[in-house]
């Protein structure tokens, strides 16, 4: 029984400190991103630069999500494996397969968009789990998180969708990961065709997520936090 509490302690802890150390991750993209209009006189239609301004800490971050499919996997979050699986498989589809992939995508306005609702809504997301953690979450961080999605959700595949279908035309005419017959394994891969029938699947994938959160908020805001490490 001590040893089970001991462990319990030690994965408390070290979700705790995932969770803050994610939050000061995306706070980073926030600064850079600050920096880089800064730069340019606040002007925010500018938005060509803004990749290379926040590549290298958004690459991490993302990228660092992987561990939450692990987490889910050997119990230490409640939330359900495959539905945290496809979360964080999309995000890193935009960050590596879409945005790293295709060069050209990096300067479309659609990134900026989609940049604002994800650096928000994971500054607030993981300030959450770990106050969560902690046992005690401030009313603001709780009204935000079940308010902004409003906004942030509706922009976020709004960006993601404009950054596919930016990349769809080079990733064609460059027959980018393209494997055509006939070849010696008789098989035939299109990553063109792949991508859209990844966009097609926000269409029935979207409205379910949308109302879930909806249905949490009527459930969740206006009451105490309760200190439990389950994700919404």
């Amino acid at each position: 029984l001590r040893e089970a509490i001991v462990i319990m302690g030690i994965s408390k802890v070290y979700l705790i400190l995932y969770n803050i150390v994610l939050a000061a991750g995306w706070s980073w993209i926030a600064f850079e991103a600050l920096q880089y209009f800064q730069g340019q006189e606040w002007d925010f239609t500018k938005t060509a630069g803004l990749y290379a301004a926040v590549e290298r800490p958004l690459q991490i971050s993302q990228t660092a999500a992987v561990m939450e499919i692990l987490h889910a996997l050997v119990g230490l979050t409640r939330s359900p494996v495959h539905v945290t699986a496809q979360q964080v498989a999309s995000r890193l589809l935009l960050v590596w397969g879409v945005c790293w992939v295709v060069p050209e995508t990096r300067t479309y306005w659609g990134f900026a968009l989609m940049l604002l609702a994800w650096d928000v809504t994971e500054i607030i997301r993981y300030a959450y789990y770990a106050f969560n953690l902690m046992g005690s979450v401030p009313y603001v961080i709780q009204w935000l998180r079940y308010t902004l999605f409003f906004v942030l959700y509706p922009m976020g595949v709004t960006g993601e969708l404009l950054m596919i279908f930016c990349a769809l035309p080079f990733i064609h005419d460059q027959q980018i990961f393209a494997y055509p017959l006939p070849n010696p394994w008789n098989t035939s891969f299109s990553y063109y065709y792949t991508l859209l029938a990844f966009a097609a699947m926000y269409a029935p994938g979207f409205p379910p997520l949308y109302l879930y959160m909806i249905a949490q908020r009527k459930k969740v805001l206006g009451r105490q936090p309760s200190g439990s490490s389950k994700r919404d």
